[in-house]
Parts: C-alpha cells; sequence; structure tokens
C-alpha cells in the first residue's frame, strides 16, 4: 500500500484509536480509586487496632498495679505474722522455763511391782474365757496378694474390733508415721500414698507387733533398756494411756524377727502380748493384757521356742507360732499353746502357707473377719482361713 494511501485512512481511524484510549482512562481510574478505598480501609482498620490495643495495654498496666499492691499488703501481713508468731514462741519458751513440762511416762516402781507380782501369781494358771469361742484353725483355705508397698518389713491391718474398713499401714521397724487409707480399693489401686491420711505419732514405734483395736493404735516404743506400750486415740489423735511393760531383760520374741520384742496381737478373747525374756530365752512367754488399763491380767510361760519363729498370733485362746527357715522357705504353725487346756497339742493342726516371696515380718489376725493380714519382703498378702472346732482333752 502506497503513502498515499495511509494518509487516506487516517481520518478514518482516529475516531476509534480516541475512543480505545478514553476507555483504558476510565479503566485506570477506577482502579485507582478501588485502591484508594482499601488504602481507605486500611488506615482505618490500623486506627482501630491501634486504639484497641493501647487500650488494653492500659488495662493490663492496671492490673499489673493492682497485683503489686495486693503483693506487697500481703507481705507485710505474713511479716507481721511473723512477728507475732516469734513473740509467742518467746513467750512459750518464758512458760516452759517457768512451768517445766512433766516426763512423757511416769513410771510408778510400787505399782508395776504390784502389778508384776500379781500377774505372776496367776503365772501358767488355766485361763477362764470370756467368750464361747472354740474354734481353731484347720488350714490356710485361700490367699491373695495385694500390691508391693514400701520396705521389705513392716505391717498393715483393719481395727480388729471396730467396724471400720480403714486400713492402717506401718512402714518399717523404725517409724513415726502411719498411713491410712480409707478402704481397701484406695490402697489396691494407687501405688503411692497419695490417697492416704497420715497420723504422726508422738513417740517412734520399734518393731512390727503393733496393733488397732477398737478405734485405738497400741504401739510398742523403745525407752532404754525398757519398752512401753502406747495407747493411742486415732480419733483425736492423742496418747490415752502408755505403760512400760513388766518384764525384766526383754529379747526379741521372733528369732527371725530382730526387731520385735513385744507382738500385741487380738481375737475373740481380747488383747495380748506376746513377749521373751532371757529368763527362758529359748521359749515364749504370753500375756493377757487389759485394753483399758494396759494392765497384765495373766501371764504364761509356753512351750513354743523362739528358735526359726518369724511371726505368732491368737485364736480363741490359742497361740500360734508360725515358723521358717533362715534361707525363707515355706512358713508353717508349727506350735500352739491353748491357754484354757481345751485343745490338746496333738490334735492342732500342722498349717501350711503358701509358698511366697521370703518371710513375714508380721502376721496379724483379725477375728471378726477370721482372716490374716500379712507383710511379706515388701507384699501385703491376705491369708483366708479354714476353721474347725477344738478336740477338747
Amino acid at each position: 500500500m502506497g503513502p498515499w494511501r495511509c494518509l487516506l485512512l487516517l481520518p478514518l481511524l482516529a475516531p476509534a484509536l480516541r475512543a480505545q484510549q478514553q476507555q483504558f482512562m476510565e479503566y485506570v481510574e477506577r482502579r485507582l480509586t478501588l485502591l484508594e478505598e482499601r488504602i481507605s480501609q486500611w488506615h482505618d482498620q490500623s486506627s482501630r487496632y491501634s486504639t484497641e490495643l493501647r487500650d488494653f495495654k492500659n488495662q493490663v498496666l492496671g492490673m499489673l498495679e493492682a497485683a503489686e499492691k495486693e503483693r506487697e499488703a500481703m507481705r507485710a501481713e505474713a511479716e507481721s505474722a511473723a512477728v507475732r508468731v516469734d513473740r509467742l514462741e518467746r513467750e512459750v519458751d518464758y512458760l516452759e522455763t517457768q512451768n517445766p513440762a512433766p516426763p512423757c511416762v511416769e513410771v510408778d516402781e510400787t505399782l508395776m511391782d504390784k502389778q508384776v507380782a500379781t500377774a505372776k501369781q496367776r503365772k501358767n494358771e488355766k485361763y477362764t474365757k470370756l467368750t464361747d469361742c472354740s474354734d481353731t484353725i484347720a488350714s490356710v483355705r485361700a490367699m491373695k496378694i495385694l500390691k508391693r508397698f514400701g520396705s521389705s518389713s513392716g505391717l498393715w491391718t483393719k481395727d480388729a474390733a471396730g467396724s471400720s474398713e480403714k486400713i492402717y499401714v506401718f512402714d518399717g521397724t523404725a517409724n513415726d508415721t502411719v498411713y491410712v487409707f480409707p478402704r481397701m480399693r484406695e490402697f489396691t489401686l494407687f501405688s503411692s500414698t497419695r490417697k492416704a491420711a497420715r497420723i504422726k505419732l508422738p513417740y517412734p514405734w520399734v518393731g512390727t507387733g503393733h496393733l488397732v483395736y477398737d478405734g485405738h493404735l497400741y504401739y510398742i516404743r523403745q525407752q532404754g533398756p525398757s519398752f512401753q506400750v502406747i495407747k493411742f486415740n486415732l480419733a483425736n489423735k492423742t496418747v490415752v494411756d502408755s505403760s512400760v511393760f513388766p518384764a525384766e531383760e526383754q529379747i526379741p520374741v521372733f528369732g527371725l524377727s530382730p526387731s520385735t520384742y513385744i507382738e500385741v496381737s487380738a481375737d475373740e478373747e481380747g488383747l495380748w502380748a506376746i513377749y521373751a525374756t532371757k529368763e527362758d530365752e529359748k521359749n515364749m512367754c504370753l500375756a493377757k493384757l487389759d485394753p483399758d488399763s494396759l494392765d497384765i491380767e495373766q501371764m504364761w510361760d509356753t512351750p513354743c521356742p523362739r528358735e526359726n519363729a518369724e511371726g505368732a498370733f491368737v485364736v480363741c485362746g490359742a497361740l500360734h507360732v508360725v515358723y521358717n527357715t533362715r534361707l525363707p522357705s515355706r512358713a508353717r504353725v508349727q506350735c500352739v499353746f491353748d491357754v484354757s487346756g481345751t485343745l490338746a497339742p496333738e490334735d492342732a493342726s500342722l498349717v501350711y502357707f503358701p509358698k511366697r516371696y521370703g518371710s513375714h515380718s508380721s502376721l496379724k489376725y483379725s477375728p471378726r473377719e477370721r482372716q490374716i493380714y500379712a507383710w511379706d519382703d515388701g507384699y501385703q498378702i491376705i491369708y483366708r482361713m479354714e476353721m474347725k472346732k477344738k478336740v477338747e482333752v
């Protein structure tokens, strides 16, 4: 196409080009307008967020100032309380110096000698039973291993006379804190002591011969060469009574449990104490205890040897001694001594316990449940007993 033809077309194309240019400008203006609107919205939102953040900051600062004032007030109260406690402690110390506390246990030597003389007068006499209980152990019907708790030695039990379902746990042979679980379920399911209450005793115990009976804890305390039976009220956490056990030169009652000098046991007849002295160091002795006054009502020399004995309990007025070997084997009841004379020695059953883990550090008979709560090398076990009638002599 020649140049002259292009010149002829220019007048025809000019209006179309102007129209396209106008549309493009309008499009650019619309886009710019939208962009300006978005910038304006962002600016408004940013201003609003900044205002809210400033308000929140002021609110937090106010709360922090209030908290600091409360902390200062609490610190001032704590310091004031500490000053009052110090003043009170000084006053108590002064009162104690002016009025010294009486000894924990006053031993009336004359009264103790009288009790010993009265008990010895009745020593080895035939016992007049208080109940019509005429059962003895025939065999161990069942064994239930509940769990493993605490150290290798200890004891666990229920109240031997009351109806409470609480479980009392004494961990170790020398301690002063008793764990109390509300029921068997809590003791069985939880490996720790977080479900247990703690009772802090006024004096530490020794051995594993303690007993819970009719709402009271009867436990053994060593004071020099002598041993005391402490009666402790579990409800109000106080010592109700205490008594020096009237036996001279005591030795461990069980050959395989050297930490236990007195074993307090309960049966259908009441409370008993199993012990040993140097006077007859080969065999055990048995005493009937008054649960109210802790007096010794009667004493017996038994034919049951201490050697290789690991525990003992009383059932219907008959002492049952459990034996083992130095290398723990199968425990068995091999000596039975009936204080009422209604059980012929040859008719007493030789009762074997199922094979377990080691040796028993405690065996607690429950007369209301007819079962034994045992502690075996840290395992807590229940033995259910099969009973039979005594064959009278």
